[in-house]
């Protein structure tokens, strides 16, 4: 499968490899309170299971920072979420976190910034920056205002804080809850860095329009060659996250080692029930790890020469189906023995 991302530079999250071309990893942000670790490494695992590749946490205090240590056995590299406490970042770093996500200019002066640094260096763990719309640094947003010119000078502005004082292991994010500023902004982060990029929208809202608006922004952006890192965020099961981010990536052909199932959208010559077989497909392979493509079309009319790429097939009228390969027809069987028949293939197909 080519590979079409930009090549920026690599950085090591906890044995996860973030840029330099490698996929795209997956990530999402744990709901539950850092401190509370068993209800915290239950959401993780839950996560890990659905495919997650890295973990973020909020550390809001010093019951949050020393708990990471305990997270690690989430298996999972965890990410420490900071803001205005060099502190609790020093804490985080040294209680394990794989990576921290911080801002230099809220959290502290420059010896605050320094300690900091100093200590990320030391622990060898990467570190996220940036900028979303309720963040921006105000000079920037004095000139530039609500823009993607504003988003990108200050989060460029927050790197540069940390590559003055040695620290050159870092992703970069420009995040608003605006679909078109979002692109805006990633296109022109990706012109004038070659850092590696986390890319979202945020704040985008409950799980339907959150999927519509992050397919809108990232699915370009990806197919642009821009992002080394993504999440989904959904107000709510923060699982849901990764499998749409993962349906994302399959879509933009970033991800093929999965059963793609293709079915028409049925019209008056549909006189089988397409939509039930294909929703019984769909939840039987939605966790198979094989390159595959299976339709369920409406009629024989058209079903085999439009899934003529398929590995498997099946199309129907209301007396009988036919099942076939690669555009060709194998068998003619009974409608009423469609879902029985098409399901023992695709076993065969699954196992093979």
């Amino acid at each position: 499968m080519e590979n079409l991302l930009k090549k920026t530079r690599k950085v090591n999250c906890g044995g996860v490899i973030i840029g330099g071309g490698e996929r795209v990893k997956i990530q999402s942000m744990c709901t539950t309170r850092t401190a509370d670790t068993e209800a915290t490494l239950r959401q993780i695992a839950a996560l890990r299971e659905a495919g997650c590749d890295i973990v973020r946490v909020s550390v809001l205090d010093e019951a949050d920072a020393d708990a990471i240590s305990a997270l690690k056995a989430g298996k999972l590299p965890v990410v420490a979420d900071i803001h205005f406490s060099y502190k609790l970042a020093v804490r985080a770093i040294e209680n394990g976190c794989d990576k921290v996500r911080i801002n230099p200019g809220n959290i502290g002066g420059e010896r605050e910034i320094a300690i900091v640094a100093d200590c990320i260096k030391a622990h060898k763990i990467p570190v996220r920056v940036g900028a979303n719309t309720g963040s921006i640094e105000k000079q920037y947003l004095e000139k530039y205002g609500r823009s993607e010119i504003s988003l990108v000078e200050s989060a460029l502005y927050n790197a540069r804080i940390l590559e003055d004082h040695g620290v050159s292991d870092i992703v970069v994010s420009v995040k608003a809850s605006d679909v078109p500023l979002t692109v805006r902004a990633y296109r022109l982060l990706s012109s004038k860095c070659d850092y590696p990029l986390h890319i979202g929208v945020t704040e985008a809202g409950t799980e339907q329009m959150a999927i519509i608006k992050s397919a809108a922004a990232l699915g370009g952006l990806l197919i642009d060659g821009i992002g080394d890192t993504l999440r989904i965020s959904i107000t709510g099961d923060p699982v849901r996250e990764i499998y749409a981010a993962q349906k994302l990536l399959r879509a933009v052909g970033l991800d093929d080692q999965f059963v793609d199932v293709i079915s028409c959208p049925t019209c008056g010559r549909t006189q089988w029930n397409v939509v039930e077989l294909a929703e019984k497909v769909n939840k039987r392979v939605e966790n198979v790890r094989k390159k595959l493509k299976v339709a369920v079309m409406g009629c024989v009319v058209n079903g085999p020469g439009e899934a003529k790429d398929c590995d498997l097939g099946i199309a129907g009228s209301k007396e009988y189906c036919v099942i076939f390969r690669r555009g060709e027809v194998v068998r003619r069987i009974a409608a009423a023995d469609a879902e029985s028949e098409f399901f023992a293939e695709l076993e065969g197909l699954l196992n093979g």
